[in-house]
């Protein structure tokens, strides 16, 4: 058997071995890493919404009502603030009720393990978040697994394997490590069909996509054809935590049912303050210019990498990942974009399989056009040293 040490060496000489960096101040288009001013091209914070002044300024308001809460929400955790959040996210979503959870993580596995159970059956895009994989896992109902925005394959499994239980169609809205969009028109009529529910992880798309950035749903004219929108308020809101956003009965249903919303300690004061601020920016003539902002910016980027030869892998959101291949290669690659003042992370097994490794880029709209043609010609000048393109 090998140690801990062991397992760890091996990681390290296969290029798998992980490590945190550390970011002094505000989450921004720029940070300080290591003592070096460096373009940030890995968050998530796509609006740039987390050091926003108004979420700040309700943070700190929010702060009269307590640090913490106390309590799980079924004890005496449950204060006004949630909610009203939960009030502000069930209007953005057009939905009759949400419920909030306190991580995007907590929220997949406590939703499906909750929806479904022993002889029931859940569908899952292949490539959808490891939170997704856990959540059915943890439900003990039959996992199927149909290829990446696969429908016919689906409608197959839909066919065959659907069994005499509830049926879970899930999927990520836009999928975090390739960027792309899930058919989401076609899964609504194939739920629909075959009397199945509809669960989308919308994550990175909540905020950022459609009209009025009410996410993926909204993109494909399908808002009222979901019936679990599951979200996150950390990434597009700059903020914290998850939400499912359904009909009254689902929420109800989870409160009753879902392990990780029954057994956690509710979130804080700051956190549901600075969420209902950043919804009501995000949903405002400001979140509006900031989507516009980060839609010019990502098509300035794509132009320029795609146009040096690099494989974008079907990216179709602020989400840009450069294909690589070996894990080491990627890693070097990061490296040496750190060292010219780009901060991208490699990544690499497991979270993508084995020879897809990959730099996963994220634009934001507070990045300024000239850091974007910058960070670019960084990648075009390694990439072309590291042999990635000629």
């Amino acid at each position: 058997m090998q140690t801990f040490a062991e397992e760890l060496q091996a990681l390290r000489a296969e290029g798998l071995y992980r490590s945190m960096r550390t970011i002094h101040g505000a989450q921004g288009g720029r940070v300080e890493l290591d003592g070096k001013d460096v373009l940030l091209l890995c968050s998530n914070n796509y609006l740039g919404l987390a050091d926003h002044p108004v979420l700040k300024q309700a943070a700190t308001d929010a702060i009269g009502f307590g640090v913490g809460s106390g309590a799980s929400r079924l004890v005496c955790g449950n204060m006004d603030l949630h909610e009203r959040l939960e009030a502000r996210i069930a209007a953005f979503k057009g939905t009759e009720r949400a419920l909030v959870f306190n991580s995007g993580y907590a929220a997949n596995t406590g939703i499906i393990s909750a929806l479904v159970g022993r002889g029931d059956a859940i569908f899952s895009d292949r490539l959808n978040h490891a939170s997704i994989v856990d959540g059915a896992l943890l439900s003990r109902a039959n996992f199927h697994r149909y290829p990446h925005r696969d429908t016919a394959a689906l409608e197959r499994l839909l066919q065959e394997k659907g069994g005499n239980g509830r049926r879970l169609i899930v999927t990520d809205g836009v999928f975090s490590m390739d960027g792309d969009i899930a058919p989401l028109d076609k899964l609504v009529q194939l739920a629909r069909r075959y009397h199945a529910l509809l669960m989308v992880d919308d994550a990175h798309g909540s905020g950022v996509l459609g009209d009025t950035g009410r996410g993926s749903a909204e993109l494909f004219g399908v808002l009222d054809g979901i019936d679990v929108q599951m979200g996150t308020l950390g990434k597009g809101f700059g903020s914290f935590g998850a939400y499912a956003a359904a009909s009254a009965e689902i929420c109800d249903y989870l409160v009753n049912k879902a392990r990780s919303f029954i057994f956690s300690t509710s979130l804080p004061p700051a956190v549901l303050a600075a969420s209902i601020a950043a919804i009501d920016v995000v949903d405002s003539p400001e979140g509006e210019q900031l989507r516009r902002r980060l839609a010019s910016n990502v098509a300035l980027f794509k132009e320029r990498l795609q146009g040096a030869g690099f494989d974008t892998m079907g990216s179709e959101t602020q989400i840009v990942p450069i294909f690589v291949g070996p894990a080491e290669a990627t890693m070097e690659f990061s490296r040496e974009l750190l060292e010219r003042g780009v901060f991208v992370q490699g990544i690499r097994p497991p979270t993508v399989p084995a020879g897809s490794c990959r730099l996963r880029c994220t634009i934001m709209a507070t990045h300024e056009p000239a850091e974007l043609e910058g960070a670019a010609e960084a990648i075009i000048e390694v990439g072309i040293k590291l042999g990635v393109i000629s």
